[in-house]
């Protein structure tokens, strides 16, 4: 069974954006493996809770990522 997992600051996604994450990655397994795939792939949207995650040793937040010029 073709399984995707994508992690995302919680609240960051609407539900519409969700949906095409949904979408976009079984229609790229569906092109690798064919159509077969369709009927059991698994897309698993997960949000991490606000501060849980960090790149390059520093704790993100939401807030900090809707901040324009925040790197």
């Amino acid at each position: 069974m073709p399984f995707a997992n994508f992690k995302v600051p919680a609240g960051s996604l609407d539900e519409r954006q969700k949906q095409l994450i949904v979408t976009r990655a079984t229609e790229l397994y569906v092109e690798i493996y064919g159509e077969r795939a369709r009927a059991n792939t698994m897309v698993l949207v997960e949000e991490v809770t606000d501060g849980g995650w960090g790149i390059g040793g520093t704790v993100l937040t939401l807030a900090m990522l809707q901040t324009p010029g925040a790197d």
